[in-house]
């Protein structure tokens, strides 16, 4: 597929609390927006071979569609241990569902999750507006130029170590000013890039070497991370230390703690959250934004 670089009308708007994408404003602050997830991948953590079908991606979509601003598709699995794939594997995975979700849903926003610069210009040719990249451009030195030549909001996360070994024995000296430090950090280089700030979103990264306790110290202390000036998502959906917490093994019963933890989320702060369930979902958010926004 060849290269094209284009600037996409939509995201010309420069307000540093304004995204407009395809028909959506993302005005934040405003409420909680909800990303729902969908991975085309034989092995993720949750929901691995469910979905990575052409009609079972589609009627997923279907599903989640009324309770969702956007939705993030992942070819690859980022789960502890995971084992990398190639780039074409990837892309195999996910550019004919991009291009099928594309085709039905013309106007939903829509966020590939990937490590790989490739990739990642592949699917925004196919139909992809954003990017969401686990590794904030470390894993691959030619993500945040693309980013930048295409001109399409990026979301960087924090992720100690790679998803083989970042929960072998994840340390800090202080996790939440530590992850403060890499936010600004990997922004300074995605501006470098010339990657406008506005098109900037943060996510902490739970779950993604860190401990339970690491997790806990993070949402307990999520408004730190508002005084980097960037869209702050959020992924708690369906994690291993909800898991522990809860005694739930199987990651498909973790939906109560979710909905405790997302709630958390909210009035922590969190612009946007990640979610498997966003039917279950949206209540919990629509409560949760009228106690704690100030809007």
């Amino acid at each position: 597929m060849s290269e094209v670089y284009t600037l996409k009308p939509s995201l010309t708007n420069t307000d540093t609390n304004h995204w407009v994408i395809r028909d959506r404003q993302f005005i934040w602050g405003d409420r909680t927006y909800l990303m729902g997830v969908l991975n085309v991948t034989p092995d993720s953590f949750s929901d691995g071979g469910q979905f990575n079908s052409r009609d079972a991606a589609l009627q997923q979509v279907a599903e989640m569609l009324p309770y969702i601003d956007i939705l993030d598709i992942g070819g690859e699995s980022t789960k502890p241990n995971a084992q990398p794939v190639s780039a074409q594997e990837e892309c195999d995975r996910l550019l004919p569902i991009i291009e099928a979700i594309r085709e039905t849903y013309p106007n939903l926003p829509i966020s590939v999750d990937t490590m790989k610069a490739s990739v990642a210009k592949a699917a925004i040719a196919a139909g992809a507006d954003m990017l969401n990249d686990v590794s904030a451009g470390r894993f691959d030195p030619d993500m945040l130029p693309v980013a930048g030549r295409l001109q399409v909001p990026i979301f960087l996360m924090h992720m100690q170590g790679e998803p083989r070994t970042m929960q072998l024995n994840p340390k800090y000296r202080d996790v939440v000013q530590d992850i403060k430090q890499f936010m600004n950090d990997a922004i300074f280089v995605a501006k470098s890039c010339g990657i406008p700030k506005h098109l900037i979103a943060i996510d902490p990264g739970i779950g993604f070497g860190k401990t339970v306790e690491h997790n806990l110290e993070i949402l307990k202390n999520l408004r730190t991370f508002q005084e980097i000036g960037a869209p702050l998502l959020v992924g708690v959906s369906r994690k291993s230390f909800i898991g522990k917490l809860c005694d739930r093994p199987d990651p498909s019963d973790r939906l109560f703690g979710t909905i405790a933890a997302c709630s958390a989320c909210i009035a922590g702060g969190a612009d946007i959250l990640r979610v498997h369930d966003p039917k279950e979902i949206i209540d919990a958010c629509r409560v949760s934004d009228a106690i704690f926004r100030q809007s």
